[in-house]
């Protein structure tokens, strides 16, 4: 792949063409907003500049309600020798596609499984998608050609390539990503008008569950709006297990002794298949999960405490797998949780000791 074309300079689209730029592809930009893709090419993602002739790839990064109106135009001017687009919903537009008796040949549905809660050409970065899952839904129709670009694309990004069915697709991401972000939001939801002192309790743990109700609302509005039955499904799923919960907790403020067991015996069959859930979640690189080791460092809210922390842990000759940091309300200090191999949890305390460091035990 020599020469790209991004349409759409969002988040994924700038992230994309920043990668591409870097392995020394030259990538054209557009954009319905003309100053967003002045901004991206500002940002060294490429050209706003409109390019000479047909380019190899063209990759359409709209809105999912969007992709088969930008699609069908790309296509009809002949902008490129393959075509794919990297909307979160992949059945739809492919749908959508078919129905216009646009020849596919040339297109492959791809999406990138990363993001970030901002928007827009300035949250963009060109290592967005290392290490992560970059799903491809090749159809018989596919040609090899247009699917050896895709798979360039993945590589020059340094995302993993997994190929799916598009309704397949749709399916697993309402499961992993589109209902986890609703249930988020209703989460978040309840803090709205929560009491002040309420809210400065936070601590990671509410973090952890709010933290991508943070993101665009109009941008998600767009992919629920294109999978909104399965994602249906799953929050009737999880609609039932509320009733469930909430009977089971009811029955524990019964005086009746059988009540209460009943009440306990329901939330911790709820608590276990929940176990059960969160030990499939993949772990470090999309490896099977591994337990680690806690250290817990008490340090002050300064510069350069971390890097000194992760130095020392070098000098010692450990390596963090993983680091959490927890806040202290209402203090300039915290709590940095350093996850590591169980073998190497002593010797990274002793050694953290031994440099003046506070390990909460």
């Amino acid at each position: 792949m020599r020469t790209a074309l991004v349409i759409g300079t969002g988040l994924i689209g700038t992230s994309a063409a920043l990668a591409l730029t870097q392995r020394g592809v030259t990538v054209h930009l557009a954009d319905h907003d003309p100053e967003q893709a002045r901004t991206a090419a500002a940002l060294g993602a490429g050209t706003d500049e409109a390019p000479d002739g047909p380019v190899d790839l063209a990759i359409v990064a709209a809105p999912p309600a969007l992709v088969a109106d930008v699609l069908a135009g790309a296509m009809g001017r002949g902008a490129a020798r393959g075509y794919i687009d990297v909307a979160s919903v992949k059945g739809g537009p492919r749908r959508e596609l078919e129905a216009r008796g646009l020849d596919l040949s040339a297109y492959i549905g791809t999406h990138p499984m990363s993001g970030r809660e901002k928007s827009g050409p300035l949250a963009a970065t060109g290592d967005l998608f290392e290490g992560r899952p970059w799903v491809l839904t090749p159809t018989r129709d596919t040609d090899t050609e247009v699917l050896n670009l895709a798979l360039e694309l993945v590589s020059h990004c340094r995302a993993v390539p997994v190929v799916m069915d598009a309704d397949a697709h749709d399916r697993a991401v309402a499961l992993v990503s589109h209902m986890p972000h609703l249930v988020s939001s209703m989460v978040a939801a309840r803090l709205e008008h929560a009491e002040e002192a309420a809210v400065r309790l936070c601590g990671q743990g509410i973090r952890d569950v709010t933290r991508i109700a943070a993101s665009d609302p109009r941008m998600w509005i767009d992919i629920l709006s294109a999978n909104p039955g399965p994602v249906a499904d799953l929050l009737g799923d999880v609609a039932a297990d509320l009733e469930e919960t909430v009977r089971a907790l009811r029955a524990l403020q019964s005086s009746d002794d059988v009540k209460r067991r009943e009440g306990s015996a329901g939330i911790e069959a709820v608590l276990r298949r929940g176990n059960a859930g969160q030990v499939r979640v993949p772990g470090k690189h999309g490896s099977a999960p591994r337990v680690y080791e806690t250290v817990a460092v008490l340090i002050d809210d300064q510069p350069g405490q971390l890097a000194n922390i992760f130095a020392d842990a070098g000098r010692a000759g450990v390596n963090i797998e993983d680091v959490r940091i927890e806040h202290a309300t209402g203090q300039q200090a915290g709590l940095v949780q350093l996850m590591v191999e169980p073998r190497a949890a002593a010797v990274l305390t002793a050694a953290l000791k031994e440099r003046g460091w506070a390990i909460r035990q």
